[in-house]
């Protein structure tokens, strides 16, 4: 039996490689048209020829999908002017192609600070283009597993998406935690706790809290079997709606308000876990994912 490949630490390329099937991703827009920032040149700070992020289209079980995934070995995967570009164009040809859906393999700290208000407006193009996508009936799965997370803009653009997916090493927040202890002090949230930042970021208690809707162990593998189970299921006429709805968003304001009315007033993601009612919530982080999903049972948000 092989040994399984860990999601966290493949490159971007290496994932959509193994993610796929074998040979099958054809890259719009590769390394060597270089085309790249056109600001952080004038900063001196390095380039990438593909700008951070890889996009095309693959099969996955023969099923052709479009697809992206960022480099968080290049500035954190942070977006930019063409990085966002790019996120944009694939997902509109995805629309125009009437492609099966988009998986998105997002790692990212936010808007790359360097090209600031072009980063902004990237982002918030690319949310666009995600519900144009959702509209016009094409589903967007979100892939969560890297080092860096999705933080900032693309954690907004992963929630806009049909279906995330993550592992327990992946992470997933509007704000990092250095930004959150720079805003509002160590008090508010300590970032050099990493057991704290997990806890509260990371793939279990998103899981948990219904931000998520699937999580796998760190393994391509796995990443593969669950991408593939939920394009079957938004494909299927009983299938969860593609389209984003008003019923869809009152649902999701409920949930939240419910969060905040049970939640709000507890400090740390342990306390929360003991109010959903789970035994020894304090060991949660140690179980396996079979595990942990057993213990989760129907105590998850929205379960």
């Amino acid at each position: 039996m092989s040994r399984p490949v860990s999601y966290q630490e493949a490159s971007a390329r290496e994932r959509l490689q193994q993610l796929f099937d074998a040979d099958s991703f054809e890259e719009f827009l590769p390394p060597s048209a270089r085309v790249i920032s056109p600001h952080l040149g004038q900063l001196n700070a390095p380039v990438a020829f593909d700008d951070g992020v890889a996009v095309g289209r693959a099969r996955l079980n023969g099923v052709t999908i479009y697809t992206a995934a960022q480099e968080g070995g290049f500035m954190g995967g942070a977006v930019g002017e063409v990085h966002g570009a790019k996120l944009v164009g694939l997902l509109r040809r995805a629309v125009q192609d009437q492609a099966a859906a988009v998986v998105l393999l997002v790692e990212s700290g936010g808007v790359r600070l360097h090209e600031a208000n072009a980063g902004l407006i990237a982002v918030s193009e690319v949310m666009r283009a995600l519900l144009d996508a959702r509209a016009a009936g094409v589903p967007v799965i979100v892939l969560v597993g890297g080092a860096n997370g999705a933080f900032g803009g693309m954690g907004i653009v992963a929630r806009c998406a049909n279906v995330v997916i993550m592992s327990e090493e992946g992470r997933l927040a509007m704000s990092g935690p250095e930004v959150i202890e720079t805003a509002s002090g160590v008090e508010e949230f300590d970032a050099r706790d990493r057991a704290l930042v997990w806890r509260t970021t990371g793939g279990k208690h998103r899981y948990l809290m219904g931000d998520c809707h699937a999580i796998v162990a760190d393994d391509i593998a796995a990443f593969r079997t669950a991408a593939a189970q939920a394009i079957a299921t938004l494909t299927e006429a009983q299938g969860q709606p593609v389209q984003l709805s008003l019923e869809a968003l009152e649902a999701e304001q409920q949930m939240l308000a419910q969060r905040i009315a049970r939640f709000g007033q507890l400090r740390d993601p342990v306390e929360i876990w003991s109010a959903m009612g789970i035994a020894d919530a304090a060991n949660l982080p140690m179980l396996d994912i079979d595990q942990f999903i057993a213990v989760a049972g129907q105590c998850r948000m929205g379960a």
